[in-house]
């Protein structure tokens, strides 16, 4: 890798871990739906721009109804779950959770495709596993983060299940046209959902900003750094951000919001990793030609 190649690559990494920063900071005033429906939209309209800017708008035609159920899964459902989460869970936790959806594209490939699981990636996803209880044990005692817990590894497995959905079914669609098809899709289909949620009281100056920098950075500039790097390095290098996104993560949550960084939270996030990375390793030798990234996750190999 050039020493550019890398420079973004880091920078994915801290824009994705920012990502969880600015859920973090806007979830007080705006609903998980309406402030993920804002996010869509904005990055909706970068990415479609982009593509008419190219002249690439007919790669969407004929593809749009898969599109949409391929936004609802990959983004707006995904996205609110983690909406909802960083309005309980501190930033740089939520982090490490949307790390794990490596393990789960392994274990859906599995019980969905029947997939072989390997030995390296069945150790994996015990450690990952065993990983998770470590980090989340102090926080199952309230309800409430129990609940945001589980909204955050269900959101890591739509970002699992989304990568054999479009595997199987719009694989030859660009990876450009592909995500602003979807981020369209995911925009139509949180509509209603939004418009039910919206805040009882108009929404500060800043907490719309954090929205829109979610938007038009955290997804729209991220996903142009990605295809970049798919590009350049390839899909097994570019997964190396998964490793990275936790660590910018807890770092801009410490940094910016205050957040405790316990021993057990950085040990937990330890074993996490450790877990994915041998899935990874485990998936090398089936990457796809086509990976499809989420806005809020890392590149993922699927198994």
């Amino acid at each position: 890798m050039s020493p550019r190649d890398v420079f973004e690559l880091l920078l994915l990494a801290a824009i994705w871990g920012a990502s969880f920063l600015f859920q973090r900071a806007a979830a007080p005033e705006l609903p998980p739906a309406a402030l993920v429906e804002i996010r869509v939209v904005v990055a909706a309209l970068f990415l479609t721009g982009w593509l008419a800017a190219r002249g690439a708008l007919g790669q969407l035609r004929g593809h749009m109804k898969k599109l949409a159920l391929l936004g609802a899964i990959n983004s707006a459902l995904p996205f609110t779950l983690f909406a909802f989460a960083t309005a309980t869970l501190p930033a740089g936790l939520t982090s490490v959770l949307n790390a794990t959806t490596p393990m789960f594209a392994v274990l859906i490939g599995f019980l969905w495709l029947r997939e072989r699981l390997a030995p390296e990636r069945l150790l994996g996803l015990l450690i990952g596993f065993g990983g998770i209880v470590l980090l989340v044990s102090h926080k199952l005692s309230l309800a409430g983060d129990r609940t945001a817990v589980l909204a955050g590894l269900l959101a890591a497995a739509c970002y699992g299940f989304s990568t054999h959905y479009t595997r199987k079914h719009l694989a030859g669609i660009p990876p450009l046209a592909l995500s602003a098809g979807s981020l369209i899709g995911a925009s139509i289909v949180l509509l209603p959902f939004a418009l039910t949620s919206l805040p009882k009281a108009v929404p500060s100056t800043t907490s719309l900003l954090y929205a829109t920098v979610l938007g038009i950075v955290c997804t729209g500039v991220a996903y142009l750094l990605y295809f970049r790097l798919l590009r350049n390095v390839g899909p097994t290098r570019a997964i190396m951000v998964t490793y990275l996104i936790p660590v910018f993560g807890m770092a801009w949550g410490a940094l910016f919001l205050a957040e405790h960084l316990s021993l057990q939270m950085l040990a937990g996030a330890a074993v996490v990793l450790t877990g994915t990375m041998l899935v990874v390793r485990g998936s090398r030798s089936a990457q796809p030609k086509v990976v499809t990234p989420c806005p809020n996750s890392p590149p993922r190999p699927a198994p």
